[in-house]
């Protein structure tokens, strides 16, 4: 069967600007380090995958010792993951507040893989509770039910590094020629492409100036009918797919080698398929 696999942050929903640069900046305030990140810093501070690397990312000596951090590495180390517990239950506190919305066309495309057979999944190493509540926020509890969580830090290399799909894969027992992702981000297309997968960018709020080659159909977003219409704008488009004003299923399975032939599969089955543990993470290079 074929496979739709979903980026977090930025995919499902915008969450970057609006959920997790102000749940960093809480958090420093909250255990007194002297900085708050604008968000032109967290522009480039994003390009960092994951969130205590991007915490990491103040360590220098001049910001430990202004801020009377220990010295000790080990220390360090448990000062930087007790910010990041906080952050998170901040985050999560925004994005279960319902304050952030979910991206356009998400719930939709989704349900139609759903219908179609498709094997549904999110892939992010972002910590694992902050995916599932932006999950239950974009497709809610029913559908979110039916997708595979990859996240955290059941990898040790971050994007663009391959290795969370890669894990995705293999856990999923999937043709890697049979995924399409769905990223925002240039790390995020590089960590799919990686990984043998097609993928399709949706451009957020810091990655509309990224560069995208090397993605099968770059867009604004999957777009909705009315009601709520979002028209997609096509970026980019090298297979010629021409999609219509919102995407639809078949569009993406226009990327993969056989196309069309994934549409009509039937129902999918009743959840997620089991998941085995995970094995040690691929080493660092």
């Amino acid at each position: 069967m074929p496979a739709l696999i979903f980026d977090c942050d930025g995919v499902l929903a915008d969450t970057e600007r609006d959920g997790h640069l102000p749940a960093f900046n809480a958090t420093f305030e909250e255990f007194g380090l002297p900085v708050r990140w604008s968000d032109a810093e967290y522009a480039q501070r994003v390009k960092v995958g994951g969130g205590k690397e991007r915490m990491r990312t103040l360590l220098t000596p001049e910001f430990v010792a202004a801020a009377g951090l220990p010295a000790d590495p080990a220390a360090l180390e448990e000062q930087v993951a007790a910010w990041h517990r906080r952050k998170t239950e901040i985050y999560t506190g925004i994005i279960r507040s319902g304050d952030i919305p979910p991206r356009p066309g998400v719930r939709r495309v989704a349900e139609q893989a759903h219908e179609a057979g498709w094997t549904l999944a999110v892939a992010s190493t972002s910590a694992e509770v902050s995916v599932r509540s932006v999950l239950e926020l974009a497709m809610g509890p029913e559908l979110a039910a039916h997708f595979g969580v990859f996240a955290g830090d059941l990898v040790q290399r971050k994007k663009p590094a391959p290795d969370i799909y890669a894990v995705a894969v293999r856990r999923l027992d999937l043709d890697p020629a049979r995924v399409v992702a769905i990223e925002d981000s240039r790390n995020g297309m590089l960590s799919a492409l990686g990984a043998g997968l097609a993928c399709a960018v949706t451009t957020s709020a810091y990655t509309e100036e990224e560069d995208f080659t090397g993605a099968r159909l770059v867009v604004t977003s999957l777009g909705d009918p009315p009601p709520k219409e979002t028209v997609t704008s096509v970026l980019s488009d090298p297979l010629g797919v021409r999609p219509g004003p919102w995407m639809e299923l078949e569009d993406l399975a226009a990327l993969l080698p056989d196309g069309g032939d994934h549409i009509a599969s039937g129902p999918s089955g009743a959840g997620p398929p089991d998941l085995a543990p995970p094995g040690p993470p691929p080493p660092s290079h």
